[in-house]
């Protein structure tokens, strides 16, 4: 192939998905935008919201990376089978690094507000939230990832093109609409 094919290729299977990119980032702003009654009612979440969105993309994304990386290895099938190890570890390894992080992430935006002398909620609220939040997006994104990158995958197309946009669109969507949907859990069972 030229370099012109490649890039043609490129740009064919990246254009779409990128277009839907960015229609799900205004989407994901709306929603923030109505979060309104819940960032006042919650000192300290939109410090969290940049911080659990980046989350959502690095570590979904790097399940949609390890996945490609073994389906172009014929480690494993573009198949859902959970019996595959491999895919049950990586999946796994996904959930795992993204409870972790946003325990650490609302941990630390707690401890930062603590030492500004800004308001803040209770450290158990933030870290309900974004545990909760993280819990729920996490569902949704994995289903995401591996959809995408299998379905892709056996469509002929780059799972690596498309990874990256769908799990950064999907993450800021669902990670938006869970951070609401926690924040309101948590208020909820915490009668506020």
């Amino acid at each position: 192939m030229t370099v012109r094919e490649v890039a043609t290729e490129a740009y064919r299977e990246a254009l779409p998905i990128l277009a839907v990119s960015a229609v799900g980032g205004l989407f994901a702003g709306v929603v923030l935008g109505g979060m309104q009654a819940e960032l006042s009612a919650v000192p300290g979440l939109l410090l969290l919201v940049p911080a659990l969105l980046a989350t959502r993309g690095n570590v979904y994304g790097s399940l949609g990376a390890r996945l490609a990386s073994a389906l172009h290895q014929g480690i494993i099938e573009p198949r859902f089978d959970v019996g595959n190890e491999r895919l049950r570890s990586a999946i796994a390894a996904a959930v795992a690094n993204g409870l972790v992080v946003s325990t650490f992430a609302a941990t630390t935006a707690f401890l930062l507000l603590l030492l500004l002398g800004r308001p803040r909620a209770a450290l158990p609220v933030l870290v309900g939230i974004a545990v909760l939040s993280g819990l729920i997006s996490g569902s949704v994104l994995i289903v995401a990832v591996v959809s995408v990158v299998f379905v892709g995958y056996r469509r002929g197309l780059n799972p690596d093109t498309l990874a990256g946009p769908v799990v950064t669109t999907t993450g800021d969507v669902v990670g938006v609409a869970t951070l609401l949907l926690a924040a309101r859990i948590v208020l909820t069972l915490g009668g506020g």
